[in-house]
């Protein structure tokens, strides 16, 4: 499908969303797996607020923080998965520009949550391990609702300034999109004018944003490590370093696949496009449905409260 202008137009109808390009004869089978993924995603995230809401013991900083996160997933995985099943599956390729632009917020705005949560969460392990006493007199309610909106607030704010940088471009090429979902420097490359405010404020924002919050998750695991080497019981530093476990694990998840994505973006001419596409895909996929899971295997707290949520004549 061709859609091309050759006027320009600052407000184009839609665009066309094409998939992953090269691999169009498997869309449908690509789209099986994409679904089960999604289901997990959106059945342990759910479960894991159902248990933090209802279950009053979860009701501590570490738990609120680990919703937040649950929250922030679902938004991601929810952001894309249908509309790229609904291209695999049903051919529906159009998007409306203002679908395009919403898409394309949410989709950065949950990027940017999710790792400003990620730091919470090291600040949360470096306060319970390192400076315990405190720990509730610091972290108390009022406090974490002032860190959820600084959270939200500063992922608003990086991201905001991109819907308008791209509502800004002249369309007068083709409206063609090799994607399945709407991001920002994939949608801007499409214009008929200079962008390369979208190209530094795409690639420099992301990148400082990153890592400034990993230098910091950095500080507070090097402070942690220093006090659990310190400790005077083998027992006290491996329970120590088990409650860190689990947010190492779902930090790499995070943070490895979406620094390749940002470098490849700016950088990766000789990267395969398909294999782009199908990266960026999966990016948006996984995470969602193994940090829960991640979670759930490796916090006793959360593994009991599942087992008995599902099996509670066992746990008794």
């Amino acid at each position: 499908m061709m859609v091309t202008l050759n006027s320009t137009n600052f407000n184009p109808d839609l665009f066309i969303l094409v998939g992953i390009p090269g691999l169009e004869q498997f869309h449908i089978w690509i789209g099986i797996p994409f679904f089960a993924v999604y289901l997990v995603a959106l059945a342990s995230n759910g479960i894991l607020l159902y248990l933090i809401t209802v279950d009053h013991s979860l009701h501590e900083p570490m738990f609120f923080f680990l919703s937040m996160l649950a929250s922030a997933d679902l938004i991601l995985s929810t952001t894309c998965v249908p509309k790229t099943l609904g291209i695999f599956w049903l051919k529906a390729q159009e998007i409306t520009f203002a679908g395009c632009l919403t898409q394309l917020f949410f989709l950065h705005f949950s990027f940017f949550l999710d790792s400003a949560i990620l730091l919470a969460m090291a600040f949360d392990r470096y306060m319970a391990i390192c400076s315990p006493l405190r720990y509730t007199s610091l972290l108390t309610p009022r406090t974490i609702v002032k860190i959820m909106v600084g959270i939200v607030g500063r992922s608003f704010s990086v991201i905001l300034p991109v819907v308008f940088l791209v509502k800004r471009l002249p369309f007068c090429r083709t409206r063609i999109i090799p994607h399945t979902y709407c991001e920002h420097i994939g949608v801007a490359r499409l214009a008929c004018a200079d962008i390369s405010i979208n190209i530094w404020y795409g690639f420099a924002v992301p990148v400082m944003t990153v890592i400034s919050d990993l230098i910091f998750i950095g500080i507070s695991y090097t402070l942690i490590l220093h006090a659990v080497f310190h400790l005077p019981s083998r027992d006290a530093r491996q329970k120590a370093l088990s409650t860190c476990g689990s947010h190492v694990s779902v930090i790499l998840i995070f943070y490895t696949p979406a620094m390749f994505s940002v470098l490849a973006h700016r950088f990766g001419h000789n990267i395969s496009h398909t294999f782009h596409i199908m990266f960026a895909n999966l990016y948006v996929a996984i995470p969602p449905a193994l940090n829960p899971i991640i979670y759930g295997v490796k916090t006793k707290q959360i593994r009991d409260k599942v087992i008995f949520l599902f099996f509670p004549k066992d746990m008794q």
